[in-house]
């Protein structure tokens, strides 16, 4: 079953604009049924959680959710060990996994597969 192994341990860096990076304190991990494995995001990590557009109805739906898939999802973006919609899946399991209910998981899943092509290069 999939599950998160580790607590995600963070700080925030500094604000740019709106946005604001954070990094990882301890190692982040996450056992992934879809990968068949354990991912885990070493401690120094920096992440923006999630990219979401700032769209009122958009932010409103899908902001401020899915923190923890957000830095697993971040995470194999970078590695691209995987393929990028397996990354995408993995970030709408997560989702499920840490209490996003499904309909905002695939929400997620979906603004991913249409926009994240430029965050995967």
């Amino acid at each position: 079953m999939s599950e998160f192994v580790t607590p995600l341990d963070v700080r925030r860096q500094k604000a740019t604009d709106d946005d604001a990076n954070w990094i990882t304190l301890a190692p982040f991990g996450y056992k992934s049924d879809l990968l068949g494995d354990v991912v885990v995001v070493p401690m120094g990590y920096v992440t923006d959680f999630a990219s979401v557009p700032r769209a009122p109805l958009i932010y409103w739906l899908c902001g401020n959710t899915s923190t923890e898939a957000s830095v697993i999802h971040d995470f194999l973006y970078d590695q691209k060990k995987e393929s990028r919609a397996t990354c995408d899946a993995v970030l709408r399991e997560a989702s499920i996994v840490s209490g996003v209910p499904r309909w905002r998981a695939w929400l997620m899943w979906a603004g991913v597969r249409c926009f994240g092509a430029t965050h995967w290069r």
